[in-house]
């Protein structure tokens, strides 16, 4: 009874991954602007693969011979796919490669943000960084 619990678990993991992993290829082939086109990956890459490698961890416990290591991708994926999303969206912002104009940010000392200086934003208020 509980192998079979097991195997729907496995078998819904991997239409989960498999769902989300086309899912973001079709968007990165699809969406035009790269800022969007960033997005769909990030989704596949985190959904897609962290569902397909929580099969294969279920699908090792169901064996009897559970393993971690998949356990640590799974980790390892979460933390770096957002940060290495977030530093190509910053990078994308800094070339200026932008279709529309963004708005102007508010000024602060903190390296996020293009305004530095008070001659970018003279009518947005300064922000304070937390400390």
């Amino acid at each position: 009874m509980s192998h079979d619990i097991l195997d729907i678990a496995i078998a819904a993991a991997l239409v989960i991954g498999g769902l989300f992993t086309l899912v973001g290829s079709i968007g990165l082939l699809k969406l035009q602007a790269p800022m969007a086109r960033l997005h769909a990956p990030t989704k596949a890459s985190t959904l897609g693969v962290g569902s397909i490698l929580l099969a294969s961890v279920l699908f090792a416990y169901a064996a009897g011979a559970p393993s971690y290591h998949e356990l640590l991708i799974i980790t390892f994926l979460f933390m770096t796919a957002p940060v290495s999303a977030y530093f190509i969206g910053k990078v994308h912002i800094h070339l200026g490669q932008n279709q529309k104009p963004l708005p102007k940010p508010a000024r602060d000392r903190i390296w996020a943000t293009k305004a530095k200086r008070e001659e970018d934003t003279p009518s947005v208020p300064e922000m304070k960084a937390e400390a």
